[in-house]
């Protein structure tokens, strides 16, 4: 059987690889014509367009990135139809909207030219190792005809339904996928903040019910800062945002296919979109000014950072007088020190552990007013040095405070290295 493959991306070529290694004869093509040269080494014909590549073959497959992409190269004017004729299979392994499958299978259809949408799971490993798992739309006798195919590239073809079948079962599954990727990454997240070794904290959910795919695929990759693209997180973004729109048709509410989308929004917007989709963590890294890594033998749970600053700050101290009533007056103190936790701050006015406080910043500062809640106390000099604790303070808050805190220098006049402190 004739094999004609369009698209040799982090999945295509290593399929084409599995087909050769199966003796089919292969003719590729890819817009980056230099992306053939190794597989035309291993014994693979290259085609200078797709016209070419689908003139000879009994089955023509593409595993391209996005509808727009799969639209052209299998409809445009530049595409492959005119070089299709009746008899032939397309199979279209990308991940791309139902309605695009089904507008293709109708044009196709039209020429009496078999159609299937089968996308896959198994990122590159599995293209590497032969054991994609393929969800298959159209008609169960074209999936018959071509189960010699898929075999060479896959361990599971599992026949979906009518055309469209295959690319909705993909977009759900994708769903699936990066929800139970944020919650191992929150979760490790929350267990490396806790000052746990995250290796050991993988270990665990490996051998508990939170254990997923995911964790057994992307746990070692976070660890091991290996970010290297398997399956990329612009692409998880491309499937998330087609799986709203399918989800919207519907009128069906996804509230954490949204949250997911939108987290992954961020990671597009950090400039990981062409890193592995593990590569999400980075986002809450910086959240928590902590690196998830690999921790040494005996390592100890390092301290926070802290700066030691002058910054002048007014305090509103609220105390309970009777039944539905307070009292409060205004101090002055200086925030002295930001950890990742809570804040030090120095004053002469006596205050009582466990009080909470509202602190305003300088209005330069454009700050909200922050609660926080003191912890500890300590004599210093006739002054006052109050640890605090921050109370619902929201990530965006914190940012704008480290902003803050960056340009104070200039603002003020005074060098961090050399201001003295008055306390």
């Amino acid at each position: 059987m004739k094999v004609g493959f369009i698209g040799l991306g982090t999945m295509g070529t290593p399929m084409v690889i599995n087909l050769l290694k199966r003796g089919f004869s292969v003719t590729v093509y890819n817009r980056t014509a230099s992306k053939a040269d190794a597989l035309v080494v291993l014994g693979a014909t290259a085609a200078s367009t797709p016209t070419e590549a689908a003139q000879e073959a009994d089955v023509l497959i593409t595993m391209l990135s996005d509808d727009a992409t799969v639209q052209e190269l299998i409809l445009g004017k530049t595409g492959m139809l005119d070089g299709l004729s009746a008899g032939q299979t397309v199979i279209d392994c990308s991940t791309v909207s139902p309605e695009t499958s089904q507008r293709i299978h109708k044009a196709l259809q039209e020429r009496a030219i078999e159609f299937l949408d089968a996308p896959v799971t198994g990122s590159k490993p599995g293209a590497e190792n032969g054991t994609l798992v393929f969800m298959v739309g159209g008609s169960q006798s074209a999936l018959d005809k071509q189960r010699p195919v898929f075999e060479a590239m896959g361990t599971r073809i599992v026949h979906m339904g009518a055309s469209g079948s295959g690319s909705a079962a993909k977009l759900a599954h994708n769903t699936i996928a990066a929800v139970n990727l944020l919650g191992f990454i929150e979760g490790l997240s929350m267990a490396t903040k806790a000052g746990l070794d995250p290796e050991r904290f993988v270990e665990v959910v490996l051998a508990g019910g939170a254990s997923s795919k995911q964790v057994e695929s992307k746990g070692d990759k976070i660890i091991n800062r290996d970010f290297r693209n398997q399956f990329s997180l612009q692409l998880m973004l491309k499937d998330l945002l087609l799986a709203g729109d399918l989800s919207n048709s519907y009128q069906l509410p996804l509230p954490l296919q949204k949250a997911a989308t939108s987290m992954f929004q961020i990671g597009l917007a950090k400039g990981l979109g062409d890193q592995d989709t593990s590569s999400i963590i980075r986002c809450y890294e910086d959240w928590m000014h902590t690196e998830v890594t690999k921790q040494a033998s005996g390592q100890e749970r390092r301290r926070n950072t802290r700066l030691h600053l002058n910054i002048p700050l007014l305090l509103s101290v609220y105390q309970w007088e009777q039944e539905g009533a307070f009292t409060g007056q205004t101090i002055e103190g200086q925030l002295f020190d930001l950890s990742e936790t809570g804040i030090q701050i120095v004053s002469p006015f006596p205050l009582a552990q466990d009080m909470f406080v509202v602190i305003h910043f300088p209005q330069e500062a454009d700050l909200p007013p922050i609660t926080a809640k003191v912890i500890r106390i300590e004599n210093d000099n006739g002054n006052f040095r109050y640890g605090c604790m921050l109370s619902g303070l929201a990530p965006y808050v914190r940012l704008k405070i480290e902003d803050y805190i960056a340009i104070y220098p200039f603002i003020s006049g005074e060098d961090y290295e050399t201001a003295e402190n008055p306390y």
